[in-house]
Formats: structure tokens, sequence, C-alpha cells
């Protein structure tokens, strides 16, 4: 009997697992448990700001390989934009000092060497520094013991932490961090140029993911739930769904490509982290396209409390990471909090604010702690038809898109592995 891939989520976890399974011809079962596939990747049409807007603004960085080979898997190499060369401006909020971070494009960081092109408020032996106590960061380091501090703590080093942790940086891992670094700045100004979805997430990373499956005659099932599984003794033997259950071929394959709460209710391992933070974005409509400082399509902003600003059209996104407190008030409180800090940056009035969607993600990714990051299961279960993925997996990487991609090919390689010792 020919073996059967069933995945169960179409988050980005899900979609790279099965896209790279029914690339490699395994039949693929998709399942998703709401209306939407992509996770928090995905994108609608808003009838209050007649938009289409993300469900979270995700910054994505040309070193990100998983993103890049997963785009050109699915046919849509094209779908991301950015500038020429890496650049990244800032405002400080509680100052107004403005600064563009350009790393250089090779390996070696002489860029350092220019003011005009690092953070202000530290030259070039503060930024080496920082960069090097992270890269001898200890497993039970956070950012705030290693860099608490270095005099750029905070104008790099927190905000740096918390957008691409989503944990604040007294609690965040440093090897976290560091990897990220690593592979980003470490690997040169070219790795490090910031890239948007100017038509959207869904039509970047989603649609073309459903269309390359439906192509190759893999079956997705959309508000189709798994409720729990059925297990012998080493094995999962069949999907239960709400109202039905789906029995299990001797040779099929399952992956949870879950959050990791969903995947906990299934899975009920002790290895999936139990701590969370939120992340809140905010999208604003303005009555003409907004322009950033040297046309750049995002900012980031200190000093406030409004972290990101993204920019698409006449669209304005904010987002704020580690949000916990900020998704506790009401949408319209957030919103004029979050307007402020956007207005003060693009030079607009404060009021009226504009018509405005607020998106609360109160579980978006596990709290980044050294002691939840230690302890990130791999794909492998203790059941042999069972596999994990997901950007709380241990990928290495923090819980991003990136991470999520490659949580997903992992899985499929294991996957894969299988079936071929199956058939040798």
């Amino acid at each position: 009997m020919e073996a059967r891939a069933h995945i169960v989520g179409a988050g980005m976890a899900g979609l790279a697992c099965a896209t790279r399974l029914a690339a490699s011809g395994i039949p693929v079962t998709l399942y998703e448990a709401t209306g939407l596939a992509g996770g928090r990747c995905r994108s609608w049409h808003d009838s209050h700001l007649d938009r289409i807007v993300d469900n979270g603004s995700h910054l994505l960085l040309s070193g990100n390989r998983a993103v890049r080979a997963y785009l050109s898997e699915i046919g849509a190499a094209d779908a991301l934009a950015g500038p020429g060369d890496a650049a990244l401006p800032f405002l400080d909020l509680a100052d107004g000092a403005r600064w563009t971070l350009r790393p250089g494009r090779g390996h070696l960081p002489w860029w350092l060497l220019m003011p005009s092109r690092r953070v202000p408020g530290g030259g070039t032996l503060t930024h080496l520094g920082g960069m090097l106590r992270l890269a001898r960061a200890g497993a039970a380091d956070t950012v705030a013991g290693l860099l608490g501090d270095n005099p750029l703590y905070r104008r790099l080093w927190e905000p740096l932490a918390v957008s691409v942790l989503n944990t604040p940086a007294e609690l965040a891992s440093a090897r976290l961090l560091a990897r990220v670094l690593d592979e980003t700045i470490g690997a040169g100004g070219a790795a490090c140029r910031p890239l948007t979805a100017p038509g959207g997430l869904g039509a970047a990373f989603v649609d073309p993911a459903l269309a390359f499956l439906a192509g190759r005659g893999a079956e997705t099932l959309l508000r189709h739930r798994i409720t729990g599984l059925a297990r012998t003794t080493g094995r999962v033997t069949a999907l239960r769904l709400d109202g039905a259950t789906r029995t299990l071929g001797r040779h099929d394959r399952v992956v949870l490509a879950l959050p990791p709460w969903a995947a906990a209710e299934i899975h009920r391992a002790a290895d999936i982290p139990a701590r969370h933070h939120a992340i809140v974005n905010a999208h604003f409509r303005l009555d003409r396209p907004a322009v950033l400082p040297g046309g750049a399509m995002l900012m980031g902003l200190v000093g406030g409390t409004a972290q990101w600003l993204f920019i698409r059209g006449d669209v304005l996104s904010v987002t704020v990471s580690a949000a916990d407190d900020l998704a506790a008030r009401e949408a319209d409180d957030i919103a004029g909090l979050l307007w402020r800090d956007a207005a003060r940056a693009l030079d607009l009035p404060a009021e009226p604010v504009p018509p405005h969607r607020v998106v609360k993600e109160r579980r978006a990714t596990f709290s980044q702690t050294p002691d939840q990051a230690g302890a990130r299961p791999g794909p492998a279960t203790g059941y042999e038809n069972l596999y994990l993925a997901g950007d709380w997996t241990d990928t290495g990487l923090p819980a991003t898109v990136e991470g999520a991609i490659r949580s997903g090919h992992a899985a499929a390689a294991a996957v894969l592995g299988d079936i071929r010792d199956i058939s040798a």
C-alpha cells in the first residue's frame, strides 16, 4: 500500500512540510481547523479598511535561506521585495534621534568604523563588544544579563531581542539571539537586506503553496479539526476529527504542525513549551500612501510603545512584540497609543486616529527563555509514524517564519527517510 503523509496544521510549518513531501511525490493530506491556511502568515480582506491586511507583519531578511528555498519551490521566488542594500531606519521617540543601520556587504564588519552606518551612542568597540559577548553566550544567559550594561542596550540589544524573540530581554535567551546574528550580520550585509511581501503574506506564502499542492494531487481539508490520536504501542493508528475517525494505513505518517498548546492537547508530551507571549498588530488606513525615510518599507522605533512600522501603499501596519500587557487593553486604546507613536515617525497629526484594525495574537510564540529554548523537541516522537513541526521545535532558531519553514522541512526529511526505508 502506498504511504500517505497526513499533515495536521496549515501554518508555515505545515505548508513547508506538505509542499516538500508533495514535491518528492508523496501523497499528502493537509488538515486545517480554521477556514484559512497560513497561520500567523495569513491575509484577508478587511471590510472596515477595505484593504487586504496581514494577520501580522514579519521582518524577513535576505539571509533567510529556508524562506527563499520555500518560495522558490512553490513558484513564488519573486514574491518578496526589498532594497538593494541593507538599510534599517530607526527613530528614538524619547529624544527624536534618527539613524539608519547599514551593515556593509562583506563578512568583515568594516562598516562599524563609520558612525553613519551604526547606532549612535556607541563606537566601534561598543558594537563589537556586544557582538562578541553574544557569540560566547552560554545556555543559561539572558540578553539583559549579558548586555544590560552595554551602552547600546536600550537602542539596539533590547529592541532587537524583543522583536526577534518576542520575549522580554530580561527573560530572553541570548544564545538564540546570537544564532540569528550569526546568520545575518555575521554573514555580511548581503544577508541583512530587509524583505517584505508587497502583495501580502497570503499572496506570497500561502496561495502559491495551496496551488502547488493542488497541482500535485494533494488533499487540503480546511475546517477539519483533529481532536485526538488513536494509538497502539509505538504507533498512531487513526486520526480523530470532530464526529469522524480516519484510519491510517500501515505505512502512513503523521506530522503535527500545530502551535505548541494545540500540539500539547493532542500529543501530551512533556517537552512542548507551555509559556507564551503576545504580539499586537494594528493596521491603519491613511488618506494617502505613507513615505518613510529614504523610501524604506519599514522602520524601527525605540522609546515608545510601537516597535516596527511597515508600509504598503496607504496602509500603515504597526507591530509590538512581547505585548502581553498591551494585548489586555481595549482595541481603540491600543490604536490610539500606537498611532501616536506612528504619527510622530511620519510627521502626521496625532488626531484623529485613522480607520484601524487591531489584531491580538495572545499566544503568538512560546516564551523563548533559556529553559524553554533548551528543552525544545526535535521532529521525532516516541511513536514510529508521528512527527512534530513548528517554530517551537528545535530548529536552533527563534520562533520566526524562517524557523517554522525549517521545522517543516526537517519533519519532511524524517518522513521521506522512513518511507524510503520501507520501500527498500
